[in-house]
């Protein structure tokens, strides 16, 4: 396993969830973290635990990933604050309606631009200055980007995307840059599905945790970079046979 003391990482969607406990986990590791999303205030909160908690530096970049510019600034001011980019966590993602039929322009236009777009910008922004670092791109997949999902085929299909767009990243840069995904099944988040936060569906420990995705993203970022391609996190019960 490598350090990552005084690594620089950023992690989109870090306002909450997973993308927070990342946050949190690779600080702990030593990594000086910059810290995207939307909402500003959170991101405040969660850089001021950082640098309190871990004694690393934390940089507040508020991001939609949806924007192209937002996301070239995002990098490019991390690069500033830190000196370079050693890994780069692509965690922003959404659910939006259900089924096909039901499903209105928006909602799917929307899953379509954060969770595929998102991580196209994203990626496109860093690859450089991963290169120059030898860094480490790691994905949030889903247990959605490997088995059909009937309940909501869109954001099944965006997490397939994920999956096929980082084995093909990987295959392109060889090996310049390290690239992991990680597919955890259900996670007790802000995640919703039919008005329901995943939080408040699940008790703890009934599905998976945030901070397990952040632990294997943060083992995943440790690696030699032949080590770890993909991580797969089920709850004991995803894959027990049927009584």
């Amino acid at each position: 396993m490598d350090s990552l003391e005084g690594q620089s990482a950023v992690v989109t969607g870090a306002s909450s969830g997973i993308g927070a406990a990342t946050a949190r986990a690779l600080a702990r590791e030593g990594a000086n973290v910059a810290v995207a999303a939307r909402r500003s205030g959170r991101l405040q909160e969660l850089a001021g635990e950082l640098e309190g908690e871990f004694g690393v530096e934390a940089a507040v970049v508020p991001t939609d990933v949806t924007d192209r510019e937002a996301v070239d600034a995002l990098v490019e001011t991390t690069v500033e604050r830190f000196g370079g980019l050693d890994l780069l966590v692509s965690n922003a993602g959404v659910a939006a309606g259900r089924d096909v039929v039901g499903m209105s322009d928006d909602e799917y236009g929307r899953m379509m631009a954060v969770n595929c777009d998102g991580t196209f910008y994203a990626t496109r922004a860093a690859l450089p200055h991963l290169r120059d670092s030898e860094g480490t791109l790691v994905y949030v997949g889903s247990y959605a980007g490997r088995h059909p999902r009937a309940y909501n085929p869109v954001y099944a299909a965006t997490k397939w995307w994920t999956r096929g767009f980082a084995k093909s990243v990987s295959a392109g840069v060889g090996d310049e840059v390290a690239v992991s995904v990680v597919n955890p099944a259900a996670v007790r988040t802000e995640f919703e599905v039919d008005g329901e936060q995943f939080r408040d569906r699940f008790d703890p420990g009934e599905v998976v945790e945030p901070e397990e995705v952040a632990d294997a993203v943060a083992f995943a970022a440790a690696q030699s970079p032949s080590m770890v391609h993909e991580i797969d996190l089920y709850e004991r019960s995803k894959l027990a046979k049927e009584s």
